[in-house]
């Protein structure tokens, strides 16, 4: 079972330029999309279906299992095809955020290819926890395709409601 790196992002504040950089780049992809889209309908349609569609060319989100066990929580979510070293999970103290890259370029000594649907693809999604969690205490392992997450609630009810309201 391999290790994925967990980022930690205290207080529900943006600690790291380097994650709100993703997600701009992230949406600028999404952006460019829908506007490709736009254009083959010869300007023509509705903006949040363009939108809606590039969010679906682009971005896989698969559907976790949030499990509440005496004092943790336990995600669990398959990431087919997506190595550890790709994969990435973002703690906050309400939430957890799994985003995966994986780029594949078929060369022409692998031989002559008649299909390949390999090619870029990424892995979003973020799942909002019920109550808060101890960022310091989440791990995160992939085997097998699956990956799962385990978070101890945090001790501070003070700070749960901080979040709930």
């Amino acid at each position: 079972m391999s290790q994925v790196t967990i980022q930690k992002i205290k207080e529900n504040r943006i600690e790291s330029s380097h994650f709100a950089e993703e997600l701009e780049g992230l949406a600028d992809r999404i952006r460019n999309r829908a506007y490709e889209i736009f254009q083959s309908r010869n300007h023509d349609g509705d903006a949040v279906e363009d939108w809606l569609q590039a969010e679906k060319d682009l971005i896989f989100a698969p559907e976790p299992e949030l499990l509440d066990r005496e004092g943790e929580y336990e995600l669990s979510m398959a990431v087919p095809g997506f190595t550890t070293a790709e994969t990435k999970v973002t703690v906050f103290p309400d939430g957890i955020t799994v985003s995966a890259e994986s780029t594949h370029e078929q060369s022409e000594k692998d031989g002559d290819a008649h299909c390949s649907e390999f090619g870029h693809k990424a892995l979003y999604r973020r799942i909002n926890l019920p109550k808060t969690i101890s960022e310091d205490s989440v791990t995160a392992k992939l085997e097998d395709g699956i990956l799962r997450i385990t978070a101890q609630k945090a001790e501070n009810p003070a700070l749960s409601k901080a979040f709930a309201a």
